[in-house]
């Protein structure tokens, strides 16, 4: 007979059973802000449904679950045939299975897609974010298809379906598809004027055949990849199928997986083209740079997107864990110096998913033929885009740690969740060009494209007069863009100093004067120190967490 030696107390419940998206109030409000008037009912009862769905004790276990089993290569079936596909846990399956379903690979050509779908994929990405590659991948494919529109009419119908469909099989077959890239390889990573995969064309028009290497190809079992090879002409960007339309297998030897420190439900490949690997071109020879760029530019807000969703359900795990532990004498959300802990992992949070979804909308609105408004749209993506994939992204992780601090030894056990949190979190920095390339990006923006610059001052300057604090930030930083010389240099600098900027005036005119308050103080007026909880304590800090927390 075991013997009973203490009863558990002290304990907070698990957080499930709870609607992810109305929960949110930052979310739920960046929904009816952006959305025409006539849109909002439908998409906000969408999104209370996969809200439900992702907070429910199953869906939860189903992101535990392909957590726990990453996915397997078979190189070779039984008979010793080549087949290259890649197994995952069935909970991986559902997973996807659940936000294909929801729409989260179709965003592009229908009233405020993208604002809906980021939406979504904020609320899906909170489950487990491996399967948001593929997502992110799929509906990022959009534009560079339409560059082609033979191949856009193929293929665009079955990347925008909300069907699931995980065999492999000829497009002309399959309900639904997913796709992926490969650009890097092993020379050249994010520079990828190095790469030296080659394209030699065949005698039909657009067709070649590749020879070389990836080594990162995203998503190795999807139905065809973006693919970056040097043709005759340059660098060109080309359609590579997984099955041809004759039902036959393409060339495509998945390597090895990687062995990853986080985002171990996805599968990520080495992959080799033999010299017979068919390829259709997409774009002009030589300009496949530009043609893949657009695909880049939305798999990196959806690195925003992601990193806004983990911050999001740590904030709310450490809320929670202290709204129930007590300790020295109370609640542990009671006590002044934990309450300035999560109020500022809230504030960076909220700041996060205000510029994010402040983005989707941009994309919404530069889709139209809106004339002035969709250029000066077009023009602030073109630098907020890797501003904010540059700063939310590097949060992410100091944030994270932060929040399974506050769980203290609970919180470093595999069952709370957080570790597996705080192993993706560095994830979305690195994907789709680590911090350099962003800043990089951001300093060739200003130097070549003036209507972005212009675009984000009038961003911003809409806030001009309401904190002096942000005031006083948007004339420093005037200053500090008036003089470019050295300006490599100190290009993180200043792309640390654009987004806070960003989010401030975001803040400054969309949350509540508490919110904007606090950001301005401790992110703008240097009231604030370098670790989380250094906000000033005359702040409405109870205000703030009460924001945060989840009444499951």
């Amino acid at each position: 007979m075991a013997a009973s030696t203490h009863t558990v107390t002290n304990q907070a419940p698990p957080l499930v059973g709870y609607d992810v998206f109305m929960t949110d109030p930052v979310l739920t409000e960046a929904v009816e802000r952006h959305l025409a008037p006539e849109l909002r009912a439908e998409v906000r009862e969408d999104l209370v449904v996969l809200g439900q769905a992702a907070g429910s004790a199953q869906v939860r276990e189903w992101g535990e679950q392909a957590n726990a089993n990453p996915p397997r290569l078979r190189t070779h079936d039984r008979y010793g045939h080549r087949i290259d596909e890649v197994d995952f846990d069935p909970a991986w399956h559902r997973l996807l299975g659940k936000s294909v379903g929801a729409g989260l690979t179709y965003a592009w050509g229908r009233p405020g897609g993208h604002v809906r779908r980021a939406a979504g994929f904020l609320v899906m990405s909170q489950v487990e974010a491996g399967h948001g590659c593929p997502l992110s991948m799929t509906h990022a494919a959009v534009p560079a298809l339409r560059v082609e529109p033979e191949l856009a009419e193929v293929w665009e119908p079955a990347a925008t379906s909300h069907v699931y469909e995980r065999e492999l099989g000829p497009v002309a077959e399959k309900p639904g598809v997913l796709l992926g890239m490969a650009m890097t390889e092993k020379q050249g990573g994010s520079d990828v004027r190095a790469i030296t995969t080659e394209a030699r064309p065949l005698a039909a028009d657009g067709e070649y055949v590749l020879t070389g290497h990836k080594w990162f190809c995203s998503a190795p079992m999807s139905d065809a990849f973006l693919v970056l090879a040097q043709a005759p002409a340059g660098l060109t960007c080309f359609l590579v199928p997984r099955v041809l339309a004759d039902g036959s297998r393409n060339a495509f030897a998945i390597q090895r997986l990687k062995d990853k420190l986080g985002n171990r439900s996805n599968a990520s490949a080495e992959v080799e083209f033999d010299g017979t690997t068919w390829g259709r071109r997409v774009g002009e020879e030589g300009r496949g740079l530009r043609t893949i760029m657009g695909m880049v530019a939305a798999t990196r807000l959806d690195c925003v997107l992601g990193s806004a969703a983990l911050m999001r359900q740590a904030a709310a795990q450490a809320v929670h864990h202290c709204a129930y532990r007590e300790a020295f004498g109370g609640p542990l959300i009671e006590k002044p110096l934990m309450r300035n802990v999560l109020a500022d992992l809230a504030l960076e949070s909220e700041a996060a998913t205000v510029l994010g979804m402040r983005l989707a909308a941009a994309y919404d609105a530069a889709g139209t033929d809106g004339g002035a408004e969709a250029e000066r749209e077009r023009a602030l993506l073109r630098i907020a885009v890797p501003v904010a994939k540059y700063w939310v992204t590097k949060r992410c992780t100091p944030m994270v740690a932060e929040a399974l601090e506050c769980l203290g030894g609970n919180g470093y056990v595999e069952e709370s969740g957080m570790p597996r949190l705080l192993r993706e979190s560095p994830l979305n920095s690195v994907w789709e060009g680590s911090g350099n390339v962003q800043a990089l990006d951001v300093v060739r923006a200003l130097r070549t494209e003036p209507a972005a610059l212009d675009a984000f001052l009038r961003e911003v300057g809409a806030a001009r007069g309401a904190d002096h604090r942000l005031d006083r930030a948007i004339r420093e930083l005037l200053v500090e863009l008036a003089d470019l010389d050295g300006i490599e240099a100190r290009a993180r600098r200043l792309t640390e100093r654009l987004a806070l900027v960003l989010q401030g005036a975001l803040l400054v005119r969309w949350a509540p004067p508490e919110v904007a308050d606090a950001f301005c103080a401790a992110r703008l007026g240097g009231d604030g120190g370098a670790a989380f909880g250094t906000l000033p304590h005359t702040l409405d800090l109870r205000a703030l967490v009460e924001r945060a927390r989840v009444e499951a």
